[in-house]
């Protein structure tokens, strides 16, 4: 479904538990950013009101996550530690095409989104069947759900409001793009590490 080039070594769920503290943390600031990633979107475009509508949902969601990670952390007596740097979105981020029209930007933007979140959805699904942990194996699981949920969502927006882009092929470019990407990630504690 999701369509990525190369999938995550199931091993890399040891590396995550190995360090429950970290991996917390920096799924909790993944969450924050994906918030402020749709309100971005909502700011940017507020023309689209059924964009509007749908992202507000999927912010609320994404600060609900952010919520229950916190909620899991503290319960384990860790503490939420400082932002981390996500080099995986910002190599990403490079990708996104600057030039041409404020549509192209537009699509773009929600096609980087759709690549977030894809990858995070197939994350969390090897968390929710590799990690020892039965409660966050419960937890994975449920946020896998949702954020395959948000790919589609992004994915189609791009779809709908498209005017100068093939979306189609813009997206075979960004799975292409990640797969060659994703190679040099997965050896660390982190969502996209």
């Amino acid at each position: 479904m999701l369509g990525l080039k190369l999938p995550t070594d199931p091993r890399w769920a040891n590396i995550a538990e190995s360090n429950l503290e970290e991996i917390l943390t920096d799924h909790a600031w993944c969450e924050q950013k994906a918030a402020n990633n749709a309100i971005s979107l909502i700011t940017q475009n507020s023309e689209h009101q059924d964009l509007v509508h749908e992202l507000t949902a999927i912010a609320i969601e994404e600060m609900q996550h952010f919520q229950a990670v916190i909620d899991i952390i503290k319960q384990r007596g860790y503490t939420l530690g400082r932002e981390r740097k996500d080099d995986y979105v910002n190599q990403l981020m490079k990708f996104m095409k600057k030039d041409g029209s404020r549509n192209m930007a537009f699509i773009d933007r929600l096609l980087f989104a759709a690549m977030i979140e894809a990858r995070s959805c197939e994350r969390f699904r090897v968390l929710s069947q590799h990690i020892q942990d039965p409660e966050l194996a419960g937890f994975y699981h449920e946020l896998m759900v949702s954020e395959a949920n948000h790919y589609t969502t992004f994915l189609n927006f791009a779809k709908r409001y498209t005017q100068d882009v093939e979306v189609d092929k813009r997206w075979k470019e960004w799975l292409d793009f990640e797969g060659e990407l994703i190679k040099s990630y997965g050896k660390t504690e982190h969502i996209h590490g």
